[in-house]
């Protein structure tokens, strides 16, 4: 059964939803892309537009793979942070993806 973060994650890609959060005792301002599980734990790629960091934020953001027990959250209006142009290795098992 998913967790309540997983949930919020799923709302926010299906409704384009920004996610603030804490994430590693950041303060992360975020739109999820991708969600699903990587070695059965639940993981999430976003594209971190604002917010805090433990490495330097680019100016025009940058995409972040999360563990989404140690995301503490709440909602916010989504934002589109462009292509990214590599596939993306971060989640293994995809059950919900903007590009969809």
């Amino acid at each position: 059964m998913p967790s309540a973060t997983y949930e919020l994650f799923w709302r926010a890609i299906l409704g384009r939803k920004q996610v603030l959060c804490t994430y590693q005792a950041f303060h992360r301002e975020t739109c999820p892309y991708t969600l699903g599980y990587k070695g059965g734990h639940e993981k999430a790629l976003v594209f971190q537009f604002a917010g805090e960091s433990s490495r330097r934020l680019p100016s025009g953001g940058e995409w972040r793979c999360f563990f989404l027990s140690e995301v503490r959250d709440r909602e916010g209006p989504w934002h589109g942070g462009g292509g990214h142009s590599r596939p993306q290795s971060c989640v293994d098992e995809i059950e919900a993806d903007v590009g969809a």
